[in-house]
């Protein structure tokens, strides 16, 4: 179960970085409440999953779901550059987030 919750905690990170850039540095309403209740939500979904998950491998594999689905959201929606080089990056990630939930 602490595995289902760091992934969605990890996933709610991706959220709430999305959320804090349209927020506009706090200036609308609606995104700035979005970043408050997933960071939140995020931040207590890390901390369930740690009571049973070493906090090197949880705190790496929700900061990399995070980062990935980050940088995945950019590319798709708001036209960041979709290189060889970023996608390699982006696939070197993934393999250490996995790597270390398989040598958990």
């Amino acid at each position: 179960m602490a595995w289902v919750v760091l992934i969605i905690a990890g996933v709610l990170e991706t959220v709430w970085a999305v959320a804090l850039e349209s927020s506009k540095g706090f200036s609308r309403l609606v995104p700035s409440l979005v970043f408050a209740v997933t960071l939140v939500l995020s931040m207590g979904g890390l901390a369930y999953a740690m009571r049973s998950i070493p906090l090197g491998t949880g705190y790496a594999v929700w900061v990399g779901i995070g980062a990935i689905g980050t940088v995945l959201y950019g590319m798709a929606m708001l036209g960041d550059g979709v290189t060889v080089a970023r996608v390699t990056c982006l696939v070197l990630i993934l393999g250490g987030v996995v790597g270390l939930k398989v040598l958990h």
